[in-house]
């Protein structure tokens, strides 16, 4: 039995992975249905207080990377609070929007429309747009590494008890 919930723990954290292209896919929920199914069917104390408590922060962290990253790289990039604000709201749309294109395409359309309202010129509005693309390149970097770091602590942890 034990052998099949362990093939149901790495099929939630591949899938928690696809969520990076497939944005309808709740990412840090699928990961954490891999942690819980570990506590609740196969050892319920193998997972220390300390892991629960980081997990948590970096879920949080997890959530908010894309639009952290899109707000930074839109104001690196020339744009105004205005462009930073449309990125952050391109890319909640956006996941919803034409997946798994939208996170990339939304974002970039809003900044660049948001971007020539405020009477910039097409170069300066046009590099704002890029920087929301920079943003999600780098968001979704964070993301993986973000991802690869939680279900390493998570291996050690059942490694460890």
């Amino acid at each position: 039995m034990d052998f099949i919930l362990w093939i149901v723990i790495v099929l939630l954290f591949l899938a928690s992975f696809a969520s990076l292209i497939f944005p309808i896919i709740p990412g840090p929920l699928v990961l954490w249905l891999g942690f819980l199914a570990y506590h609740f069917f196969i050892n319920n104390a193998g997972l220390s207080l300390i892991f629960w408590i980081a997990m948590i922060l970096l879920t949080i962290l997890l959530i908010v990377s894309d639009i952290i990253a899109n707000s930074y790289f839109v104001k690196k990039y020339g744009g105004s609070k205005w462009g930073e604000r449309a990125a952050a709201v391109g890319v909640i749309a956006g996941s919803f929007i034409i997946p798994p294109f939208g996170i990339i395409l939304v974002p970039f359309v809003i900044v660049l429309i948001v971007e020539l309202l405020q009477k910039r010129s097409a170069e300066e509005a046009g590099k704002a747009a890029l920087g929301s693309l920079f943003g999600f390149l780098s968001g979704s970097v964070a993301k993986v590494l973000i991802q690869l770091f939680m279900i390493a602590w998570f291996l050690v942890e059942v490694w460890i008890s």
